[in-house]
């Protein structure tokens, strides 16, 4: 792992460590499988540091182009119906 993640100077440290652990959960479930209520509880937290859906898109942009990790179509199997207890992507 060669790659930063992305952030904003004017979060907390409390925020940035929970932005932090929602992409190093999107990396889980393309590297080895996260369970569905870890990703959304990641996710809830993540949204509450970056509530709007623009400044979401933008992080999530940065992130792929730093990482090769897709955040969107994670974000997309999380919210479609519980299809199993794990969310494992392939690249």
């Amino acid at each position: 792992m060669d790659y930063s993640y992305p952030f904003s100077i004017d979060w907390s440290t409390e925020e940035i460590v929970d932005v932090v652990i929602f992409f190093e959960g999107i990396e889980m479930a393309y590297e080895k499988g996260i369970s569905r209520e870890e990703m959304m509880a990641r996710y809830r937290k993540f949204k509450q540091v970056v509530p709007a859906i623009s400044e979401e898109k933008t992080y999530f942009k940065e992130f792929e182009e730093e990482s090769g990790y897709a955040s969107f179509p994670v974000i997309k199997e999380l919210k479609a119906s519980a299809i199993g207890p794990m969310i494992k992507m392939s690249r």
